[in-house]
């Protein structure tokens, strides 16, 4: 096991509770803690590391330090982890190259296998191709085609694969939550490529955010798009816009819900997904956006995977993350 990096010329700015006296306290005090160096976004740092987990995390002997992206990042350090979630060619060729010539440093997670699911063309791969099916429920993708350009050609492409209406248009880069809604073929002309339409699946209007981190799964419900009948095909004619709907939607935990629409799913079949789909995809941070399909009990698509969600909403993710962090250093 690696010696636990010791608090020695860390600096950081003063934010929240944490300050440089508090800092030089933990100089002082010789004591040795998991440090977590971070490269985020500052709405990252904002919704992910507030001040209950940080608080927490120093009480557990986790200490969080600011990357600095002006200098080397191995001239920075020593750290334990490093957690990041940045975009760029760039950034990622310096992960690559830190990872390997720092192995002694768990980096969450690979930038390769970040990649992946930052594309909707690829994202749901593994779920397709993993086919899930067991006693609890069956676990499947949409149908799905991926347009790259030409707008006009899609009622043509929709038609010659078979995609039935309504259909869900989402941007090509999953760092997007836009989404719409196309409830004729005519109006599949008025999108604008790159992007990937999947079939439209009757759900209660309920989706469920199944938040994994290393091997935990908490499951939270969200509102989603309602469902969509036969009338609603003749009378309402268009594309509908819907900005971020899972994300900007209230809980659902508290409705008061059709036992058939609200049910979670099986835990036994979320655990095994969840474990098959760390392996196939390399990553120990991610969600998945499930939902039921409407009249079964245990018909259920993955209709998005995001890498590093926001944990700041998910019930008690404080508790959660620092045990996973410090479960990372103890199989070291």
């Amino acid at each position: 096991m690696r010696m636990r990096g010791e608090i020695v010329g860390y600096k950081r700015e003063m934010e929240d509770d944490y300050t440089e006296e508090n800092q030089k306290e933990m100089v002082q005090s010789n004591k040795k803690y998991v440090v977590v160096g971070y490269a985020l976004t500052s709405k990252k740092v904002k919704s992910f590391l507030q001040p209950k987990l940080e608080t927490l995390a120093r009480t557990k002997g986790i200490l969080f330090v600011a990357i600095d992206q002006s200098k080397p990042l191995s001239d920075q350090g020593p750290f334990d982890i490093v957690l990041h979630k940045l975009s760029g060619s760039k950034w990622r060729r310096i992960l690559e190259e830190y990872r390997l010539t720092h192995p002694e440093v768990t980096v969450l997670d690979p930038p390769d296998a970040i990649q992946h699911v930052y594309s909707r063309e690829y994202m749901l791969e593994d779920v397709a191709d993993l086919n899930l099916s067991d006693s609890y429920g069956k676990v499947g993708v949409p149908r799905q085609l991926v347009i790259e350009k030409d707008s006009s050609s899609i009622p043509d492409a929709v038609s010659k694969v078979g995609l039935r209406l309504p259909l869900v248009a989402k941007p090509l880069a999953a760092k997007s939550h836009e989404l719409s809604l196309a409830y004729d073929k005519f109006s599949l002309q008025m999108l604008e490529p790159p992007l990937v339409l999947q079939e439209f699946i009757n759900h209660g209007g309920i989706l469920f955010k199944v938040y994994i981190v290393g091997e935990a799964i908490k499951v939270v419900r969200r509102f989603s798009l309602p469902d969509v009948s036969k009338r609603d095909l003749s009378k309402n004619p268009g594309v509908f816009r819907f900005p971020r709907v899972s994300c900007a939607a209230a809980s659902a935990d508290e409705a008061d819900l059709n036992p058939c629409v609200g049910e979670l799913p099986p835990r036994p079949l979320l655990e095994r997904l969840a474990k098959e789909l760390r392996r196939r995809l390399g990553l120990r941070l991610f969600n998945l956006d499930i939902i039921r399909e409407l009249g079964t009990k245990d018909r259920y698509y993955v209709i998005d995977i995001n890498y590093f969600p926001g944990y700041g909403k998910m019930p008690d993710y404080e508790h959660i993350f620092t045990d996973f962090l410090l479960s990372l250093v103890k199989q070291k």
